[in-house]
């Protein structure tokens, strides 16, 4: 009998010494950030975020989380104190403190990624889970009470930082004032909306030396009545584009939309459709790219927050510019001084057109994940199957940029000039993102 009784133990003592080390491959997982992620993103969806503040939401959280991991790993990643000028020293934890980086990241991540969002405490359910499946898969309790303190230590940190960007000043900022005046932008079809962030070019950037370091050449002059003129022929090329879109012209149109809050009108009835918003939508095309590349989870925290700070910056350098020219949409002009029944494919956004922010941030985006993975990386993006479009599959990211930025031409809701400049200058901001920041120690 006592051999048996001494097999019995000893399956015992194996079982409980896996299970005590199963919370790595459970918390360590890369997927689990990326699902975390994604979780942020719905919430994004769900409460209706435009997409600038949406920019906000997953730059704070994502910065969260990877100095948690650059402060557990300093061998192989960089803190972004001091890469950011703004960013002060984040808080190490004690030494004496046993803290499993990877658990920490998440629940910072979520911490900041409740705080910015609203209504509050969107995420407290999905945060119970992961420290209920923290302690299902036998993590340590000193460990876990300890990863929990350090994790709300950083978010602390970063939320009281992010408190200088100017946010909340611009809540209480005058509203937009619209003119009557000739090639300025007017509240459009079907909602008539205010302006949108029309401050938004004063919130403190991440990398950018000032919000309007990367400003191109202004769009061309209004001029209608001379049919030769450079503004009057791009307005004609807007309308002919869309009334001739192909088949694949309308997918692409559609898969790039990201529109985040569109009002249907039949006939007395409204209704409210959403997807995911631009910056969301390259959100999820990190997923996919570090989840092709086999990253780790610092890796994978790491691109996502080089990202969302390439987007970020994006948006901002793009509003001031927006902002600043006041553009007019082709909706308003074709409809006005050509053709009155005219309507764009997709729904035109309530803030000015010059220059295309989808362009802008794609192609900032675009930059930072070829320079993390590489120049010719194929892929197909199958993000936009929940809302019902078919994937597209693309050769490069830059491709991807360019495809973007293109669909709001066939959208008709920009002028092409306006998204060949906003690739350009997206492509400046993304590329001194890349320059500027180095997350991973080579």
């Amino acid at each position: 009998m006592k051999p048996f009784v001494f097999y019995l133990l000893g399956i015992l003592f194996l079982f409980t010494s896996c299970k005590k080390t199963d919370y790595k491959k459970v918390i360590h997982d890369p997927e689990l950030y990326r699902a975390t992620v994604k979780k942020l993103n719905d919430i994004v969806l769900e409460n209706n975020f435009p997409p600038v503040t949406a920019s906000r939401n997953y730059v704070y959280a994502n910065i969260a989380a990877y100095e948690v991991i650059a402060s557990g790993d300093p061998a192989h990643y960089r803190s972004l104190s001091g890469q950011i000028r703004h960013l002060p020293a984040v808080p190490a934890a004690s030494k004496d403190t046993a803290v499993d980086y990877q658990f920490a990241a998440l629940l910072a991540f979520c911490t900041v990624g409740n705080a910015v969002t609203f209504p509050e405490g969107s995420m407290d359910v999905y945060v119970d889970s992961l420290k209920q499946k923290a302690k299902d898969a036998g993590m340590p309790s000193d460990l876990f009470e300890g990863s929990v303190n350090y994790a709300a230590k950083v978010a602390k940190f970063i939320l009281k930082w992010s408190k200088g960007d100017n946010y909340a000043q611009t809540r209480s900022a005058s509203k937009y004032v619209v003119k009557q005046q000739d090639g300025r932008w007017i509240p459009t079809p079907p909602m008539y909306a205010q302006a949108l962030e029309a401050h938004w070019g004063e919130i403190r950037p991440m990398v950018l030396d000032s919000t309007a370091q990367f400003i191109p050449p202004d769009p061309p002059v209004f001029n209608i009545k001379d049919h030769n003129s450079p503004f009057y022929k791009q307005a004609v090329e807007v309308m002919q584009i869309v009334d001739s879109l192909t088949k694949e012209q309308k997918h692409q149109a559609d898969f790039w939309d990201d529109n985040a809050f569109k009002l249907n009108v039949v006939g007395h009835a409204s209704f409210a459709t959403k997807k995911f918003s631009p910056g969301g939508h390259w959100m999820n095309i990190t997923a996919m790219a570090t989840r092709a590349k086999k990253m780790d989870f610092g890796t994978t925290v790491s691109v996502y927050a080089e990202t969302s700070i390439a987007l970020f910056d994006g948006f901002i350098n793009c509003w001031y510019l927006k902002y600043r020219s006041n553009y007019v949409r082709p909706e308003t002009i074709i409809t006005k001084y050509i053709n009155a029944d005219w309507r764009p494919y997709i729904q035109t956004p309530p803030f000015p057109e010059y220059s295309s922010g989808h362009a802008v941030i794609s192609s900032a985006a675009a930059e930072v994940l070829t320079s993390r993975i590489g120049d010719h990386f194929a892929y197909t993006d199958s993000s936009e199957m929940e809302f019902g479009i078919e994937p597209l599959s693309f050769k490069s990211f830059r491709e991807a940029a360019r495809s973007a930025s293109m669909s709001r031409v066939l959208g008709g809701i920009h002028f092409k000039n306006a998204c060949l400049i906003g690739t350009k200058q997206g492509a400046e901001i993304g590329q001194l993102v890349v320059k500027k920041l180095q997350l991973k120690v080579k």
